[in-house]
Parts: C-alpha cells; sequence; structure tokens
C-alpha cells in the first residue's frame, strides 16, 4: 500500500479525494504517527482489545482499511513505518534488526515498487517498507477488577495455601517493592530454590494495581508448564498462554505468559515483564529478542529478570553495587547444594575411537545401574551418541540418548520420570527445565567449551531437587579443568556459605 501526506496527516491512496502523489509509508516524513485524540469518538472495543500492546500488520488484522483508517483520523491508531533508514542503513522496528545481511529486496505488487523487507523476523509475517505497523494509541480496556476494592473477593486475589521459605519470604518481598516502585530487579536464584512460588506475591500486587503482566521465557515448554500452574493460584483473571500455533495470541489478558519469541507483536504492552532464565539460549545470544522486550515494555514499568546463573559481567554488577539484586542462596528443603567432584578421566575421546569409555567412567555407570539410581549422563556432541550407546546397551537395554530435535524427546523424557529408563544419554538440552526426583549426574569431557559456567551450574543444579532426595552425586569427568569448571563449583560453593550463615540450610 502506499501513502500521501496532507498537511501532516497520513492518507491511504484509496481513500485520496485527490489526485497526489503517494510512496510507501517508508519513504515519508513529517507525518503525524498518531493525531489527536477525539473523545466523542465510539471506538470498537473488538480492534481495542485486538491492538492494545501490540504491534501488527495489517494482514494480522481482520478489520476493513476504512474502519482502521476511521480510528486513525480519531486519534486511537497508531500507524508507524515498519522499515526505517538510517544513513542508507535499513532497520527493522518491529526486531531491531539493524545487520543489513538480513534484509532483502523483491518487487512489490502492493506498492508496485522494489520492496525492502527484514528476513530476521520473517517467521511473524513480513514486515516491509510499504507495511505500516499498527498500533492502539488509548489507554488498556478497563477490566473488572477496576472496579472493585481491595479485598478477598477481588478476581487477582491470589489462591495458594503453601508457604515460603525464609530465603524466598525475602525475594518475595523485593520482587513485590520493585514490581510496585517500577525498578528493576534480579532475582538470582539456586536451581530449584522455587523462584516460581517467589512470584506470586508481587503478580497479584500487579493485577491488583491494574497493572498488564507478562511472564517471558525463551523456551516454549516453560509456558506450557507455567500457564496452568497461574491460571490455577490466579482463577479470577484472564491468562494468555503465548507461544508458536497459540490459539490465544489475539487475546487481551492482564497476565500473560508468552516465549521472548512472541513479544516481537508487542508494543509498549505491558507495566511489568518477568523475564525467567535470562541467561538461556536463544534469548542470551540474540538481540532481536532483547529487543523485542524492550520494546514490549511502557516507558515506565518493573522488570524483574530470574536465573541460577547469570553471566559474569552481570554477577560483577552485583557485586559493585550496579544491579539491584536479590539472592535466594539455599532450596526450600534445606539442604545444601550437591557440590560437583572433578575426576580426571584421560584421553576419552581416544578410548570411544575404539569403542571403549573410561574405567573410571564405566565403574560410575555401573554402580548406578546395580543400585537402581537413575542417572543422566551429559556428552557434548550428539556425534558420540552411537558410540556410547552401543558401549552401554550391553549394560542395560533400556538405556537411551536424548537431544534437542530428537522426535521423541518428550516421550524419552516421560518414560525417564515414569522410572522407565535407568540412565539417559544427553546433551546440554537438560540442563534446565527437567525435574527427576532421585538423580546422579556426570558430565563426560566436562572440559567441553560446549560446557559453559552456567550450563555446568545448571546441570549440577539437577541434583537433590527433591526433599524426598536431597542429595546425590554430580561428577565432571574431564581430560584437564577449565575456567569454566572451577568457577561453576565456586559459585555453588558460595551459594551453600551463603546460605549457612543465613541460616538458611541444615548443616549435617
Amino acid at each position: 500500500m502506499k501513502f500521501a501526506v496532507i498537511e501532516e496527516k497520513l492518507i491511504p491512496e484509496p481513500f485520496l479525494t485527490v489526485k497526489q502523489t503517494t510512496f510507501p509509508i517508508s519513504s515519508l516524513d513529517h507525518f503525524y504517527e498518531q493525531l489527536p485524540f477525539n473523545p466523542q469518538f465510539t471506538p470498537n472495543p473488538a480492534l481495542k482489545n485486538y491492538l492494545t500492546g501490540k504491534q501488527l500488520l495489517l494482514d494480522e488484522l481482520p478489520f476493513s482499511m476504512e474502519e482502521l483508517y476511521t480510528h486513525y483520523e480519531n486519534g486511537f491508531l497508531i500507524f508507524r513505518k515498519g522499515i526505517v533508514f538510517e544513513k542508507k542503513s535499513a532497520k527493522c522496528r518491529r526486531c531491531g534488526n539493524t545487520d543489513q545481511r538480513y534484509f532483502a529486496s523483491f518487487y512489490c505488487s502492493r506498492c508496485r515498487e522494489v520492496c525492502t523487507y527484514c528476513r530476521k523476523c520473517l517467521m511473524m509475517g513480513r514486515v516491509s517498507t510499504c507495511t505500516p505497523l499498527l498500533s492502539w494509541a488509548a489507554e488498556p480496556p478497563l477490566s473488572q477488577m477496576e472496579t472493585l476494592s481491595d479485598n478477598e473477593c477481588h478476581p487477582a486475589s491470589l489462591i495458594w495455601e503453601g508457604t515460603l521459605s525464609p530465603g524466598q519470604e525475602t525475594a518475595s518481598s523485593r520482587v513485590a517493592e520493585a514490581i510496585g516502585n517500577n525498578q528493576d530487579l534480579l532475582v538470582w536464584a539456586v536451581c530449584g530454590a522455587g523462584k516460581t512460588e517467589v512470584l506470586f506475591a508481587g503478580i497479584e500486587r500487579a493485577l491488583k494495581e491494574n497493572k498488564r503482566l507478562c511472564i517471558a521465557t525463551p523456551r516454549t515448554d516453560v509456558v506450557l508448564e507455567l500457564t496452568p500452574r497461574l491460571r490455577k493460584v490466579f482463577p479470577g483473571i484472564t491468562t494468555a498462554s503465548l507461544y508458536g500455533g497459540s490459539e490465544e495470541r489475539h487475546t487481551y489478558a492482564p497476565l500473560t505468559i508468552s516465549t521472548t519469541h512472541q513479544l516481537l507483536r508487542f508494543y509498549k504492552a505491558f507495566d511489568t515483564i518477568i523475564l525467567d532464565e535470562v541467561d538461556a539460549f536463544p534469548y542470551s545470544v540474540d538481540e532481536t529478542l532483547q529487543y523485542a522486550v524492550r520494546n514490549a515494555r511502557k516507558d515506565s514499568s518493573a522488570m524483574i529478570y530470574l536465573t541460577a546463573t547469570p553471566d559474569r559481567k552481570w554477577q560483577r554488577e552485583c557485586r559493585t553495587g550496579k544491579r539491584a539484586f536479590v539472592t535466594i542462596p539455599a532450596r526450600y528443603h534445606r539442604h545444601p547444594l550437591p557440590v560437583p567432584r572433578f575426576v580426571w578421566c584421560g584421553n576419552w575421546q581416544k578410548l570411544l575411537r575404539k569403542n571403549q569409555l573410561p574405567a573410571n567412567v564405566l565403574q560410575w555407570l555401573k554402580e548406578r545401574l546395580a543400585s537402581d539410581k537413575q542417572a543422566l549422563l551429559f556428552v557434548p556432541k550428539i556425534a558420540l551418541f552411537e558410540k556410547i550407546l552401543l558401549i552401554l546397551r550391553s549394560l542395560h537395554p533400556d538405556i537411551e540418548t536424548v537431544y534437542a530435535e530428537d522426535p521423541e524427546r518428550k516421550e524419552k523424557v516421560q518414560k525417564m520420570r515414569d522410572k522407565k529408563i535407568p540412565l539417559l544419554v544427553t546433551t546440554t538440552i537438560l540442563e534446565r527445565g527437567v525435574t527427576f526426583p532421585n538423580l546422579d549426574v556426570a558430565v563426560l569431557g566436562a572440559e567441553d567449551h560446549i560446557f559453559t559456567e552456567s550450563a555446568l551450574v545448571q546441570i549440577a543444579g539437577r541434583v537433590g531437587r527433591s526433599a524426598q532426595y536431597p542429595k546425590g552425586d554430580i561428577i565432571f569427568f574431564h581430560y584437564g579443568r577449565t575456567e569454566a569448571m572451577v568457577r561453576a563449583r565456586k559459585q555453588i560453593v558460595s551459594m551453600n556459605r551463603e546460605a549457612e550463615e543465613e541460616g538458611l540450610i541444615d548443616v549435617d
């Protein structure tokens, strides 16, 4: 589509009443993205709910262009350029991409010109030089909560009979305070500390203050896990669950649980964003997703970061007072975190080429099988699976492997939960997000670069998560110690020391 600008007003080509030269929206300057608000105009509530806090393409909207433009004329709709050019370099305003390798051009039948488009966020629909991004300009829709007083019958009230540990209680208070004051806060909590429960009070405060809140995570399976838990404890409000293929992506809700990818469709939407697993792939390395999270925040808003493994830069900022943070250094069951053991296993790759495993690795695995203790064996590469499985299947026929693109991944993880698999050989795909109650863990080739400090802390965090089985063995088999290994163990020891000093764990 092309537009003209008359008296700084944007006019789509089909609505011109006089002959006027038209251009793709990205070629135009000096126009009002939003016209003055007309309080006499009655907006379409369906359109309001559809676009509040969003930035969508025309193709994503089930409304006529005539209706959309009428709302723009009355100040309720914003038209923004999808692609802008800064010093002749393209920038996508939806995903923030400025890498020119991710832009391409084609002859566009809509504007009858050569159009530049962004390939970085193409999976969300094509943003090009002639496509505007549409957003709602007014206040969010009123909810039923706004007419009620702050009492037990408030629909945003928390329905939960659990209790928090002292460490959780401290963090919970800090989270609620940060949300109330629109501040940023890092919650640095050990694996298995019960981070979700720590959020409950802050979420309740936000909802009772009629703030719109989003919990964002890099992974779909976390969205699917969190949604029923939060719907159960906040049954009085609408909760939207957003991920690839979700049928709720156009649902307006006070509480949204979303993958970070889905936030590309939001624009200044949320008063609070809680970002889970801030260190996890792909969010940690994808500037597009980081831009999406920033873009989805309102100008005045709170940001709560959750992680068990902040990177070295963030750790340094915490130590020097440059970043507000709170730690939960202990698990709820008051037992210390299992500390990794370092065990040298020689040139294990050379042995594997001969279809052998190091004797001490094999012995450790045999002991787990003999004692009927489930175990995870982390290895650095999928290519190693075939030979390792060939060796281990001679010990037990039910041993399996699993990796990110494994078509039976969910089934194998469930079989592990059902104790039908005694030993699961895995990549770092299971370093986080899974809990098996009674587990020992080993890493083969812990010196490999894939096993970062963060990955090793998360892997160690699979052990001892259950109150019934709070102990377990975590062992790093290596052909040479790395800084990542040393730092990972140091971080775990430090958390145990802090927890002991604060009286949060029971020392044997």
